[in-house]
């Protein structure tokens, strides 16, 4: 397989990645054929990925621009993936030039193409870390020298949470990332779920195996399991709902979106 001039060295690019498979659902350039056969393959169970994805994509702007309208102009976005039209620093710093963006991600093909997109801006840096070792994130000298701790943040856990296990503590690392953030921050996240999929679990499943195959497993959690994401957190209005259904730009659209994007959930959540 030929390497493309993007993709850095020292990467096996004979295994599929997740951060490069969501890049293809969403239509992106930056994936190895490995990754469109996997997402294919995971589409033959679940042909609606590429609107969930989308759902998620709308969701994530959506939260960002609230956030930036209640005052906040600091995001930590982990998990964060191949930039793509309409990230966090394009949606928050186009309503506020002076915001302050820190991705955070653990595939170097991301974190790569992130620093070549971001060059030059100033207001940007890109870290390579790990969700499940938050103290590598906390005492980043990347994300310590661009954020102030002290002042309220916007940390996005974004379609990420769904890729850690339960057996990599998931609630503690949300939790001890919480105990770093000053009150008055929020907490934007969305988690995939077997509840809201137009589709029976088993047949869900099958997309399920595929991440599996791949040694990525998904981890489909409750509505429940979800929600306990914000302890500590006051949940901002509507609370935890379908991507969909959280502050939509055109309510009356509703009955227009395909029935896939109802999948999983997304919030919003303040700290006191």
């Amino acid at each position: 397989m030929e390497r493309p001039a993007w993709a850095p060295q020292g990467i096996d690019i004979s295994v599929p990645s997740v951060s490069r498979m969501y890049d293809f659902y969403l239509g992106g350039s930056h994936n190895f054929e490995v990754d469109r056969d996997a997402a294919r393959k995971a589409m033959e169970f679940m042909p609606g990925l590429p609107k969930i994805m989308q759902a998620n994509r709308a969701f994530m702007r959506r939260a960002v621009h609230y956030a930036t309208t209640s005052g906040i102009s600091q995001f930590l976005d982990i998990g964060s993936g191949i930039p793509t039209f309409g990230n966090v620093h394009e949606v928050a710093q186009a309503a506020d030039p002076e915001a302050r963006i820190a991705y955070v991600d653990h595939d170097p093909v991301a974190v790569a193409h992130s620093q070549a997109v971001l060059e030059g801006n100033e207001r940007t840096v890109v870290a390579a870390a790990d969700l499940r070792k938050p103290a590598e994130i906390l005492e980043s000298p990347e994300i310590r020298g661009l954020l102030d701790f002290d002042k309220p943040v916007a940390l996005l856990l974004v379609a990420v949470l769904h890729f850690v296990e339960d057996s990599d503590s998931p609630y503690e690392a949300v939790a001890e990332l919480r105990e770093s953030l000053a009150p008055g921050s929020l907490l934007v996240l969305t988690h995939a779920s077997y509840e809201g999929i137009p589709l029976s679990q088993e047949d869900a499943g099958g997309t399920v195996g595929v991440y599996r195959n791949i040694r990525n497993p998904l981890i489909m959690r409750s509505r429940d399991e979800v929600s306990r994401f914000f302890d500590g957190y006051e949940m901002v209005e509507p609370g935890l709902v379908s991507m969909p259904d959280w502050r939509p730009e055109n309510p009356e659209a509703r009955g227009q979106e395909d029935p896939f994007a109802f999948s999983g959930f997304g919030g919003v959540g303040r700290k006191a």
